[in-house]
């Protein structure tokens, strides 16, 4: 049961804590099974983790066995854990005649076609002589009866899959548009197209390198899953409470502490975790309690931690799943994606912060006590060793390494500093097999020296580690619960490669992206008389239409984000706005980030916001009024994209070049519209602020984020009343 502390402030314990997880993050809450079956599980999650593993650091197999291998792990779990409709009972162990070991039989049926599905294709691909299959050159478009029936039976299965784990919406929208791909001479207008033979179909949908086996599926099973496997492994060690201890150290003395805790252990943990309900359930359970304890409602408190949770995705350098798709897509090193983020997240953490920060003003709230925080010396003489792991995948990743290879280091040193110690001599063996495989790459020209004695150093100083040793079964829960966080992902990206494969055979996406851009510039051309006088025009109708086309996409993201797992969404829109977006003249990248920060929002976005209520959960606060908060405070990511798209020298990398002074300049105008929109939102600056006075403000900060001399000279003006009204105040109270 949860403790209550004096003041009626619940803490809850580890198991109400999983449970929120369970209740909020797409497939945390998984079916009860027997023992047998349960051990059975556990040994499959073992072997999956230990393939992807084994060959992130020696090889990959060819891409049609190694995806296979992936969706088959895939199939077998996520049909066993997951119940076909979710009910108050489907959890529950089911025993008889219909279940093995609480799995119903028809399940079962299904895994095994699913498994058989998967690895046909591999089996198949230099043809099986006796059955009358060709090489697989020869069957692309022409697929044979065997290639139909599993094609059709994947197709089915992997849309089922993803309904199990992430609910109706997302397979609703790929049902949509496989129907646009086979009923294309039904649709209107410039939608309309010839259509795609359903045997066409399948075999696109089917064989690699589009649909289901095409690049989304490639990236979760070659990098995502590593790097959600080193995140749960990093924050089970100990670096996950080593970057609380720091950030409560670093915010928790000054003016609301506690909800700056947040905020800030939030930004560290976000560079290992790329899931927003785990960041807010981990520093939540923490940060929400204290937060209540201070003063702060328990909506704002919730709302806090889900706004800084969230932008775990877009927090260098581990981001969400999408930000290695999106490195494929624009076919860039992820290095370049990580360096692009940097400030967008910046902005983003500095509007929470200073809406944290007035927010504590107006209430009046101090800072925590100095006996309740940790002490520097205590944190790091304990805690120094779980950084290892990190400094080692960072260094092996921006050292031009591939992200798999980084991880593959990551996970060893990670495994070392948890399991390994000087004073158990048996245990050394983990970093024993790590430098040996080191050498082994520095001898064949892997590694140069300088990365082989960093790696090896590395190793021998996690051994050091004066935290208590993680055994191999708690290792070994450790390992399955990292599996179980990558089946939604998995899932989903499996499905998003039939809406991939639609899109490249269709061209749906330039349609779709040709009609936003048609739309905006006809309602571009209608309002641009309101800003134009005589000769004098303050919008041009192409500013007015790269604006509206920009409100149209973000609009969009929001809506079918509702539901939708931040990479599904970025996959499907980003396919729709690239299009779009480079018609007006916008680079690559930055269209890119465009699409996957409105993603991120969407989880925070009311009314579905799974990020908040799981953080409702925690506050024991209304769901409803902790979304709003959450989004309110989350505005810095809401106006982020729209100024890296003006100015894209916001993103530091991309082809429009990099000049200092320009991002500079820009970089303070867009923190001061951040700031200013803030103030707006809370009510307060330097005094308690009136609604004319927050309208203002609001408007001026909108304004500020416009990247140019002119918007900036009209958003002071904008803004000069509240700040004037402002200052007066803030003295007349200092006075009295």
């Amino acid at each position: 049961m949860s403790d209550v502390h004096q003041n009626g402030t619940p803490e809850l314990s580890a198991e109400e804590l999983a449970a929120i997880e369970a209740k909020y993050d797409e497939g945390a809450a998984t079916r009860e099974v027997s023992n047998w079956f349960g051990m059975f599980l556990r040994y499959v999650s073992l072997a999956f983790a230990g393939y992807h593993y084994l060959t992130a650091g020696f090889a990959l197999p060819p891409d049609y066995w190694h995806m296979g291998w992936h969706l088959s792990g895939l199939f077998i779990l996520i049909y066993a854990l997951f119940p076909h409709v979710k009910t108050k009972t489907a959890f529950d162990l089911k025993t008889g005649a219909l279940y093995l070991g609480g799995v119903p039989f028809l399940d079962v049926v299904l895994m095994v076609l699913g498994v058989a599905s998967a690895l046909y294709l591999g089996l198949a691909w230099h043809g099986i002589p006796f059955l009358g299959v060709e090489e697989q050159t020869f069957r692309m478009g022409n697929p044979n009866t065997y290639d139909m029936i599993f094609g059709c039976i994947l197709i089915v299965l992997v849309l089922d899959i993803a309904r199990r784990t992430l609910g109706w919406i997302l397979p609703l929208i790929i049902c949509l548009f496989i129907s646009y791909a086979l009923f294309g001479p039904l649709f209107p207008g410039i939608l309309q197209h010839p259509g795609v033979k359903f045997r066409t179909f399948v075999s696109s949908m089917y064989f690699p390198q589009e649909g289901i086996f095409g690049v989304t599926l490639w990236v979760v099973s070659t990098i995502v899953f590593h790097f959600v496997l080193f995140g749960v492994i990093a924050q089970r060690t100990g670096l996950g409470q080593l970057f609380i201890d720091n950030a409560t150290i670093l915010a928790g003395r000054y003016t609301g502490g506690p909800a700056k805790v947040s905020v800030v252990s939030s930004a560290f943990f976000g560079t290992i975790s790329g899931s927003s309900v785990a960041n807010t359930v981990s520093t939540g359970a923490l940060t929400i309690p204290n937060m209540k304890r201070l003063g702060y409602p328990g909506h704002f408190a919730g709302g806090v931690e889900a706004a800084a949770s969230a932008g775990g995705q877009i927090t260098p350098p581990i981001m969400g799943a999408a930000a290695f798709i999106m490195a494929e897509f624009l076919e860039v090193p992820y290095t370049t994606i990580v360096i692009a983020a940097i400030f967008p997240a910046l902005l983003h953490y500095t509007g929470v912060f200073a809406v944290v920060h007035l927010m504590a003003r107006r209430l009046g709230l101090e800072g925590m006590s100095s006996e309740l925080l940790p002490r520097l010396g205590a944190v790091w003489r304990d805690g120094w060793a779980n950084l290892v792991p990190l400094v080692g995948l960072l260094t092996v990743l921006f050292s031009g390494y591939t992200p798999y290879m980084s991880a593959f280091c990551g996970i060893s040193l990670a495994l070392i500093a948890g399991m390994s110690r000087v004073k158990s001599p048996l245990t050394l063996v983990y970093p024993a097999a790590f430098i040996a495989f080191v050498l082994w790459k520095y001898l064949g020209g892997g590694f140069d020296l300088p990365m082989s004695l960093l790696l090896i150093g590395g190793a021998m100083l996690a051994c050091f580690n004066p935290q208590e040793r993680t055994k191999l079964p708690e290792m070994a829960d450790t390992l399955e619960t990292g599996v179980k966080y990558a089946l939604a992902v998995g899932a989903a990206s499996a499905a998003v490669g039939i809406v991939i494969g639609v899109i490249n055979t269709t061209g749906v996406g330039f349609r779709i992206g040709f009609m936003v851009t048609q739309a905006a510039a006809n309602l571009g051309g209608d309002l641009h008389s309101l800003f134009s006088f005589g000769s004098f025009e303050l919008f041009s109708v192409e500013d007015l239409t790269l604006f509206i086309s920009l409100v149209f996409i973000a609009i969009a993201c929001i809506l079918m984000g509702a539901g939708v797992p931040t990479t599904a969404l970025y996959i499907m829109l980003v396919s729709v706005a690239q299009p779009a977006l480079a018609q007006l003249g916008i680079p690559p990248i930055a269209s890119h980030m465009f699409v996957l920060y409105y993603g991120v929002v969407a989880e925070i976005t009311p009314p579905v916001c799974t990020s908040a209520y799981a953080a409702a959960a925690i506050a024991n606060s209304n769901p409803f009024k902790t979304g709003l908060s959450a989004f309110s405070l989350g505005l810095g990511k809401v106006v982020a994209p729209m100024a890296f798209v003006y100015a894209p020298v916001l993103l530091f990398v991309s082809s429009t070049g990099f000049d200092f002074v320009e991002f500079t300049y820009t970089a303070a105008s867009c923190i001061a519209g951040v700031i200013a929109l803030s103030a707006a939102v809370v009510g307060y600056w330097l005094a308690p602020m009136g609604m004319v006075y927050r309208l203002m403000l609001a408007l001026a900060g909108l304004i500020f984020i416009a990247p140019s001399l002119q918007a900036d000279l009209v958003a002071l003006i904008v803004a000069s009343p509240a700040i004037l009204s402002q200052v007066v105040k803030s003295r007349q109270a200092k006075v009295a």
